[in-house]
């Protein structure tokens, strides 16, 4: 029988293997002949382009998986529970659409720019309203309720201006390719933005890395234990927030990456936050870099869009990882 530090080693090799077979994969990858003297370096800085975005999308929202698995206890908790996905999601929507139809809107704000700060501001009014809502809570229901909510409000308000961009073609498909996820089209300057962001989460995420751990016993046995309850629930809403808002930036709108990733690695890596947060960080790009592979080489006209490619490989995958505990007799 292995040892901690075995799996431990087992993990971070799998990853390894995993992450740079990802990144040769999407290097070699692709529309275009990489060999053609005029046009080869060209096709290799767009797909190393799109190589580190998508990394540095699932490293995000692996990492916020880890944290609001964390807050909640829950294996099973995903960052979209909070609300802030669907508001980021829709933050971008009605940046596309208003700054689409309006040139004086759209000159207030770079254009490769505009969709990323509705994102940020998006996931920011969905954050206010939350702690809002919330403030006076005490325990988990009711930010689970509020994130219900706010994430059927955002959805049905993004769906009215999915509706109503349809009125022009350009901007029509615009909206549903982003809504759908890809990251094909980033450049350096959205990276730019996002990036910051999601180092600065990881940092945040590690440092309340020990707090994590005690929540895991319950909020009184925490608090018994020195834990500011009510504050670590505050950053971590906050940190999650930011990190989901910046992989929708850059990413779309994709899902499961923060549900499977997480909870793939914690019966390999242990339930310590410690192990757990750098792992999921790495997981998550590696899983999104591999689903952007996938869907290059879907056998379709087009390149089918990122987060279909995501749903289709988590949602089978997350089914597995529940059956093999529920047979092994492990909570889920």
């Amino acid at each position: 029988m292995s040892t901690p530090r075995q799996q431990l080693a087992l993990a971070w090799a799998l990853l390894t293997l995993l992450t740079v077979g990802g990144a040769a994969a999407s290097l070699q990858i692709g529309a275009g002949d990489l060999a053609d003297s005029g046009l080869g370096p060209m096709f290799l800085r767009l797909r190393a382009g799109r190589l580190f975005t998508s990394f540095v999308a699932g490293a995000a929202l692996g990492t916020a998986g880890v944290l609001v698995q964390g807050l909640f206890r829950n294996p099973l908790a995903s960052p979209s529970v909070l609300g802030t996905t669907a508001g980021a999601s829709f933050g971008g929507t009605a940046a596309l659409v208003a700054f689409g139809s309006s040139g004086a809107v759209a000159s207030v704000v770079p254009p490769e720019l505009q969709v990323p700060v509705g994102c940020f501001v998006g996931a920011l009014v969905a954050l206010l309203v939350l702690l809002t809502v919330t403030r006076r809570a005490v325990g988990s229901l009711a930010l689970l309720l509020t994130g219900f909510v706010l994430s059927s409000l955002f959805l049905s308000a993004s769906s009215l201006l999915v509706s109503l961009s349809q009125e022009t073609w350009q901007l029509g498909r615009a909206v549903i390719a982003f809504t759908l996820g890809g990251v094909d089209g980033k450049g350096a300057r959205h990276v730019g933005l996002a990036l910051p962001i999601v180092l600065a989460g990881l940092g945040a995420a590690w440092g309340w890395r020990h707090h994590l751990d005690l929540l895991l016993s319950g909020d009184e046995e925490a608090t018994s234990l020195g834990v500011r309850v009510p504050v670590v629930r505050l950053w971590v809403i906050v940190w999650v927030s930011a990190l989901t808002a910046a992989a929708v930036s850059i990413g779309g709108s994709v899902g499961f990456v923060g549900l499977v990733v997480p909870h793939a690695l914690r019966p390999i890596v242990g339930h310590g936050h410690a192990a757990l947060i750098p792992a999921a960080f790495v997981g998550g790009g590696a899983f999104l870099v591999w689903a952007d592979v996938l869907a290059r080489l879907a056998p379709t006209q087009g390149e089918l869009p990122l987060g279909v490619v995501t749903g289709f490989i988590g949602a089978p995958l997350f089914l597995g990882l529940l059956i093999a505990g529920n047979r092994s007799g492990v909570n889920a």
